[in-house]
């Protein structure tokens, strides 16, 4: 995609006409982040009809948003290489979810990893850092949530023990679902220099750059399947798709 020039970013408001609605999922209380991973019952088959899409005029937003917060990461910008192809990577998986969903789809993946910005990272775990920042800037309710628990993120807070960030992001289609598995495929499928591996290779490479004693060591007996589940649920959903069409 085109990094093209920068135009100011107006944060969203209930006045602009970007998310008049939620999709089911994103809208069903959980009381607690959950130690595994559930399906839950809105998350299934055919709850994508009730959607209302994002404008596209947000996703743009998500870029150059992403684009400025990235360029302050001390990193030879490896994390904004690494945004921008799983924002190609999302566009790439548009199928696997409602039409009226890739717009949120996009903007997720564009945005979910600011919270490894130096201005944004107040608690250091960057899932809930980068939707702290959005939800205080009034971005939407379900693209936050995507952001807060991208990849897995809940398994790490649980080793973390700062799974009680999450609380105010606890409804389960942030973290399951259509939409929630197609961003998860498009992290887990794109190594953090923006090359295309597998899912298989992305979990390794987390694994040994990370160490043993690592959060994210300590929790992939759970986490590694929930990441391997939604990208295969994923790849489904697009063999689905290009079949049908």
């Amino acid at each position: 995609m085109s990094t093209g020039g920068r135009s100011s970013f107006t944060a969203w408001s209930p006045l602009r006409p970007v998310a008049r609605a939620l999709h089911p999922t994103l809208g069903a209380p959980s009381p607690q982040v959950p130690d595994a991973p559930a399906d839950p019952p809105l998350a299934r088959a055919g709850a994508e009809a009730h959607t209302v899409a994002l404008d596209a005029e947000l996703v743009g937003q998500a870029r150059e948003l992403a684009e400025q917060l990235l360029a302050t990461v001390d990193d030879d910008g490896r994390r904004w290489r690494h945004t921008q192809a799983v924002a190609e990577r999302a566009a790439e998986g548009a199928d696997a979810v409602a039409p009226e969903q890739v717009n949120l789809l996009l903007a997720a993946a564009w945005l979910h990893d600011v919270g490894y910005a130096p201005a944004v990272a107040h608690t250091g775990f960057h899932p809930v850092d980068g939707a702290l920042h959005l939800q205080r800037s009034l971005w939407p309710p379900a693209l936050v949530g995507l952001v807060a628990h991208h990849s897995g993120a809940r398994f790490v807070a649980g080793v973390r023990q700062v799974a009680h960030l999450l609380d105010p992001f606890s409804r389960p289609g942030y973290w399951s679902g259509p939409v929630a598995d197609a961003l998860t495929w498009a992290d887990q499928t794109t190594a953090p220099d923006g090359r295309r591996v597998t899912v298989h290779e992305r979990i390794a490479e987390v694994l040994q750059r990370h160490g043993p004693g690592s959060p994210q060591s300590r929790c992939h007996a759970q986490r590694g399947p929930v990441l391997i589940a939604a990208v295969r649920a994923t790849e489904d959903r697009l063999l689905l798709a290009r079949a049908a069409g």
